[in-house]
């Protein structure tokens, strides 16, 4: 099972974070969640600050590239094996900066890899 960062969780059961989250969890992989707004989803707190998180196998992004450039060292200092951004989330910027640290990117829905059985 893949341990995976929520970069833009949301308590909001209409946001795509929110579901993604629901759904890591039905597949049995361990999530972490970092979002605007403190909370608690599926047992699980969202995260305001950029905590130090181990273990993390994937990132999986939920904010426009307007917002990411605060979070490319907190990111890279996880050393996750893969970001994936989500359809509105590319920033080609950071995945070159990815890609130079060794970190596989993907332009793919996390909803759409879990259940098509590529996650």
């Amino acid at each position: 099972m893949k341990k995976t960062l929520i970069i833009g969780a949301s308590s909001n059961q209409e946001r795509y974070s929110y579901l993604a989250a629901e759904r890591l969890l039905a597949h049995g992989h361990d999530i972490e969640l970092i979002g605007k707004r403190p909370d608690v989803i599926f047992n699980k707190t969202i995260e305001t600050q950029k905590k130090p998180f181990t273990d993390i196998d994937t990132v999986t992004l939920y904010l426009s590239d307007k917002f990411q450039a605060e979070y490319y060292d907190y990111i890279l200092s996880l050393h996750p094996k893969r970001v994936i951004f989500n359809p509105g989330t590319e920033n080609p910027e950071l995945e070159l900066l990815l890609n130079n640290n060794n970190i596989q990117t993907e332009e793919a829905c996390t909803l759409v890899l879990l259940g098509t059985g590529q996650y």
